[in-house]
């Protein structure tokens, strides 16, 4: 196999939550014995049986925020793992300048950059599901995307919408794509105005939580005591930050950075303009789906990306029929 990657410097990226699908990593697990070890490993860390969740479901119990976030990990680790022992078996030598994920794709990132072994940010990324999940059934909320519309007109429809509730911008995803979170009567306010002032869509994610808002503050201030005790390494490679867009090279930048991980909003498209500006023109997004592709896409013409999902991985480390 010849790969179109990998001759410039390039930046690995890895998706976040909504990419999960049921039956995700299947295909990987039938065809790489180090993808295998993987969810084993996190079965046994966890205690139950993750991988059977991610490949049959339930899909209620997948989208719960509680596994979905060990699953993407795991699935994305996965493939990381699986992709880094082709590499090494054909002599190729694919080192990321940067790497970045978005929102819980961070913690992937972490991992890729030997900041946290995978066994503690699989506990890490269960916990943060739960304490979302607690947090969202004591104040509830959602989230919405907003296509289309320019961010002096959204910002608008935030504070317009703000009067009847907690409402702000959660992930700055792309040029013409921001995703906002609050509570409920405040993001039914938002999408009339949105809609009326010109978006192309409007979606309400299926998701009963206001990640990356004020009312995740009970869970920011809880995550954040347990990331204070956390035994973190000197990143390998440079981390690009979610809520700053900018390169973090110690584990004190990291441990603040997670503290304020589940409160402020995803600076995705700052994050990617970033690894341009510095150099990296090709971006390897591997995990789940392919949902940060299409982004970067949009944030730049200039980049090329390359989707290395679960399934595309399996289909590279399939053997041909010719051999």
């Amino acid at each position: 196999m010849s790969v179109p990657y990998g001759a410039g410097p390039v930046a690995f990226v890895f998706p976040g939550q909504g990419s999960q699908y049921v039956g995700m990593g299947k295909a990987l697990f039938d065809v790489s014995d180090t993808a295998r070890e993987v969810f084993k490993r996190a079965d046994e860390i966890l205690g139950f049986a993750l991988t059977r969740m991610c490949f049959e479901g339930p899909e209620q119990d997948l989208n719960d925020t509680i596994n979905a976030q060990p699953a993407i990990l795991t699935v994305s680790i996965a493939c990381l793992n699986a992709l880094r022992e082709r590499w090494q078996a054909m002599g190729q030598v694919i080192s990321p300048q940067y790497v970045a994920g978005h929102s819980l794709g961070e913690f992937t990132a972490l991992v890729a950059a030997d900041v946290i072994d995978f066994e503690n940010a699989l506990v890490l990324v269960r916990e943060r599901g739960r304490l979302m999940k607690e947090n969202g059934t004591l104040r509830p909320g959602g989230m919405l995307a907003v296509l289309g519309l320019d961010k002096d007109l959204l910002e608008g429809v935030v504070a317009e919408a703000g009067a009847l509730g907690v409402i702000t911008v959660a992930n700055a995803n792309s040029p013409g794509q921001i995703v906002l979170s609050g509570e409920g009567p405040a993001l039914d306010r938002a999408t009339e105005l949105a809609r009326a002032r010109g978006a192309t869509r409007v979606v309400r994610l299926p998701i009963s939580i206001a990640s990356h808002s004020p009312l995740m503050a009970r869970a920011a201030a809880q995550f954040g005591e347990i990331v204070a005790r956390l035994p973190l390494r000197q990143p390998r490679i440079p981390v690009v930050a979610n809520i700053t867009g900018t390169i973090l090279t110690s584990a004190d930048d990291i441990r603040k950075e997670l503290a304020d991980h589940i409160l402020k909003p995803v600076q995705w498209t700052a994050s990617v303009v970033e690894m341009l500006a510095r150099g990296s023109a090709e971006f390897l997004e591997i995990g789940p789906g392919q949902v940060l592709s299409g982004l970067i896409r949009r944030i730049s013409q200039d980049a090329h990306v390359v989707t290395l999902n679960d399934r595309e991985v399996a289909r590279v480390l399939t053997p041909s029929p010719s051999g």
